[in-house]
């Protein structure tokens, strides 16, 4: 029984001395602030996210962007199909010519501009309970000059659980 306590023990103390330096998926997978929507869904749709970290050009978190500000987008334009060969006017185009809907909407217009960031050095504890109090999925890792270096998920905690336990 002393003994199952002892191990017990050593493992809270290493699992407590653990970074999100040690524990987070990098190098960082983001988009940029200034992508296109499309590029976004591409995004998305390739790499199986459901949000992802924006970053400006040098490098440095501004938001987030996820599936559901993306859909929420679609649903705020209000596209309509027309019928073919109708203008916006409700006229009739010339054979040969149609009426193309663009979104000229970028990430940095639909993410959300708050980000919750920790440093590399954060302990286990701490980022645990900062998940628990935000109820977020996701922290994303900050150098001190503010360059996204990581991110960091409950699936990347999970993992090192797993590891441990097994």
């Amino acid at each position: 029984m002393r003994i199952k306590i002892l191990a017990e023990n050593l493992a809270r103390e290493c699992l407590s001395d653990l970074t999100a330096g040690d524990l987070m998926s990098q190098p960082p997978i983001s988009l940029l602030a200034r992508s296109s929507i499309p590029e976004a869904l591409e995004f998305f749709t390739l790499r199986g996210f459901h949000a992802a970290p924006v970053i400006d050009a040098a490098g440095r978190p501004v938001g987030v962007v996820s599936v559901t500000d993306l859909l929420r987008h679609d649903l705020d334009r209000g596209t309509h199909p027309r019928h073919e060969g109708e203008c916006c006017s409700g006229k009739s185009l010339p054979d040969g010519f149609g009426v193309e809907d663009v979104d000229t909407a970028i990430v940095e217009d639909i993410m959300t501009n708050t980000i919750f960031s920790l440093s590399p050095n954060t302990k286990l504890p701490e980022i645990i309970k900062k998940m628990l109090d935000l109820d977020v999925h996701q922290l994303y890792v900050v150098s001190h000059d503010g360059l996204l270096v990581g991110v960091l998920s409950t699936s990347d905690i999970m993992r090192v659980l797993y590891n441990m336990l097994s």
